[in-house]
């Protein structure tokens, strides 16, 4: 179904229009909308995303050919074809790369075949890929049910029976296996230490650290917290290679 919108000054050439476009066939044509200038057309495709324009050239004000140029400008412009009574524009309107030139009166197997040129090209513009589910962490509190989504979260460290989520602005207390996260989400998280996960595109430097418990050792620090992270030796190779890789 190729969604239209008509435009032209005169109701009655916008009528006409809309009964051919609905008796074509294979394809299809939903009118979307109709307006009577180019700037009423304008402000509809603010609000609207139409696959064609079938617009006039001559209308009181901003013409066709002004609307065409345009609609150059969107970040994805409708393909449009011009229906007007006069032949006499029909190479400047190639020139701004209308699809097709009709002249009124409007045929029904010329209309259908505009339609035909309309689908093809809609099948040549690569469709933008269905957005992905945002990957949460559940997370119970005490004043109901948090979904976090995995992108706020810098590191997740096991302390006792929880781990602690850490974001940019708070924590968050998760109970759930360090190892299972680590697995469900390794193309987000890298194990730093026995106890802890980072995540990959926080990480920012490799620095020298002195634990109180293990000594001198390495640590990382990310964006958006002040503390630092321990790295065991067992990790630190590629810890060193995630960093020299940002």
């Amino acid at each position: 179904m190729i969604r239209v919108l008509v435009v032209d000054d005169e109701s009655l050439a916008r009528s006409r229009l809309k009964t051919l476009l609905g008796d074509c066939r294979e394809p299809q044509a939903q009118v979307l909308g109709e307006a009577a200038n180019a700037v009423q057309a304008i402000e509809f495709l603010q609000h609207h995303d139409v696959d064609a324009v079938l617009a006039d050239i001559h209308m009181p004000g901003a013409d066709g050919l002004m609307l065409a140029r345009a609609l150059r400008q969107l970040p994805h412009p409708p393909a449009v074809v011009f229906v007007t009574a006069f032949a006499e524009h029909a190479v400047q309107a190639f020139e701004l790369e209308a699809l097709d030139y009709l002249t009124k009166p409007v045929r029904l197997e010329r209309l259908q075949a505009a339609l035909h040129k309309i689908a093809r090209v809609m099948q040549l513009v690569p469709q933008a890929p269905p957005a992905e589910l945002e990957e949460v962490l559940v997370i119970q509190e005490r004043g109901g049910t948090v979904r976090l989504p995995l992108t706020q979260v810098l590191y997740l460290k096991a302390e006792l029976k929880y781990i602690t989520v850490r974001t940019a602005s708070r924590s968050y207390l998760l109970e759930a296996s360090l190892s299972e996260l680590e697995t469900r989400y390794a193309s987000r998280f890298m194990r730093i230490h026995r106890n802890a996960l980072v995540a990959r595109r926080a990480v920012r430097a490799l620095e020298k650290h002195h634990d109180p418990e293990e000594g001198e050792g390495w640590a990382v620090r990310l964006d958006g917290v002040a503390e630092v992270l321990a790295v065991s030796r067992r990790q630190l190779s590629a810890v060193r290679a995630l960093v020299s890789a940002a």
